[in-house]
């Protein structure tokens, strides 16, 4: 959207304290003529968000918004996604990707209170942040204006941003040791990993990367065992203690690190057409979603159990590509949901040098009848001879071709 530099009195920015945001902080000032609001989330990202308001204060903010999101992140966004067992292209659990609708709604949420007329965000114009962000925001605010600075600055090195920096009297953080070579992003659900030698797809990732799990030669000789009570298809207990959605992906990020668990390297294609190579940790994801299929394993109809893994991935899809809060993604969640009401019970899980293993289940909506299942005398619970009509009448246009052929 095309906008008039002149009728943006104040924009509300994703801010973070770091380099790239505290230059647009001040840029938008200094292009814009307009007061900036800072926001800036606690999703999970194990780093402290405090040290973002003594920042923004020093650059003269005035409205500073700092929230602790984690419940809200993993119970409306993280756990309706694991209801429907989403990977994208096969492996990706696509942590980035949904931490990106939240992030929209508050930076619009805040908008309105503050009556500001923009929102601003730091992502760059290759990736696909800057697809979710807007999408997410055009849907909630379809009238708000987004200003995207690294589609319109001459900014587009670390050293130029450096160079502006100290022009502009920006502090920037010099004394946290030698800085990762990695574009890095990290909440509660997973971190991720692109450029420096991951540009290479042949080239091995550094052991040294890998900040949430030790490597599976590194996991303990002795493997961990752990219980899941499910409610509805979400998780609600650990070992038998309750817990918030946020400790429950808390608690299994530490136990699958611990063990080796969650690491992926995958080359993904963008929503913005060019392929990515990208590492990620996701350890407790990667347990809640061996573990979900589990108890759906036996309290799911096979053909809702089936249609569900048919339209996961258009839901992937739309997670991916920014429309969480599209009506069709809305239309699936409500179907998804639907499937949950008898998702109950415990799941066993074994973890060990990398690998989860279910090892048990149960539930006392178990559609799993062991008296038909068994291989002993089922005292009449199923007839075996009813098979041969069956196995008849579905082959009936198999015969009927093959006749024709000859």
């Amino acid at each position: 959207m095309s906008v008039n530099k002149t009728t943006i009195n104040k924009a509300v920015l994703a801010y973070s304290g770091g380099l790239d945001t505290s230059v647009i902080l001040k840029w938008l000032e200094d292009t814009y003529g307009c007061e900036v609001v800072t926001f800036t989330a606690d999703i999970g990202q194990r780093e402290e968000v405090e040290p973002a308001r003594a920042k923004a204060e020093a650059m003269g903010v005035k409205e500073i918004y700092i929230e602790d999101l984690r419940e809200e992140f993993v119970r409306d966004y993280v756990f309706p996604m694991f209801r429907a067992n989403t990977i994208y292209e096969g492996e990706y659990l696509l942590g980035t990707s949904i931490a990106r609708p939240l992030i929209a709604k508050r930076l619009v949420e805040i908008a309105n209170l503050t009556g500001a007329d923009a929102i601003s965000h730091g992502a760059t114009g290759k990736g696909n942040d800057q697809v979710r962000f807007e999408l997410g925001a055009y849907a909630l605010k379809p009238g708000v204006h987004i200003i995207a600075p690294w589609r319109e600055w001459d900014l587009l090195s670390r050293e130029k941003l450096m160079h502006y920096a100290e022009q502009h009297g920006i502090a920037v953080d010099f004394n946290k040791g030698k800085k990762s070579p990695y574009s890095m992003d990290a909440n509660l659900l997973h971190i991720s990993y692109e450029g420096g030698v991951l540009e290479d797809p042949w080239a091995e990732p550094e052991e040294e990367m890998w900040r949430w799990t030790v490597s599976p030669e590194q996991a303990p000789d002795k493997p961990t065992y752990v219980e899941l009570r499910y409610q509805m298809g979400d998780i609600v207990a650990i070992d038998g203690a309750a817990m918030t959605p946020a400790e429950v992906l808390t608690k299994l990020n530490t136990l699958a690190g611990d063990n080796g668990i969650g690491r992926l390297d995958i080359v993904e294609n963008r929503y913005v057409g060019m392929k990515s190579r990208g590492c990620y940790e996701t350890p407790g994801g990667t347990v809640m979603l061996k573990a979900h299929r589990a108890i759906e394993s036996l309290t799911l109809d096979r053909e809702v159990a089936h249609l569900k893994d048919e339209l996961m991935p258009r839901y992937a899809k739309l997670v991916y590509n920014g429309y969480w809060w599209s009506p069709e993604r809305e239309m699936l969640q409500q179907m998804i949901d639907a499937s949950q009401v008898r998702v109950n019970g415990d799941v066993r899980l074994k973890l060990y040098k990398g690998n989860v293993e279910v090892v048990g289940r149960r539930s006392d909506d178990s559609l799993f009848d062991e008296n038909i299942a068994t291989f002993e005398d089922d005292a009449g619970a199923y007839d075996q001879q009813d098979a041969e009509g069956f196995i008849k009448l579905n082959a009936l246009r198999l015969r009927i071709a093959a006749i024709k052929k000859r």
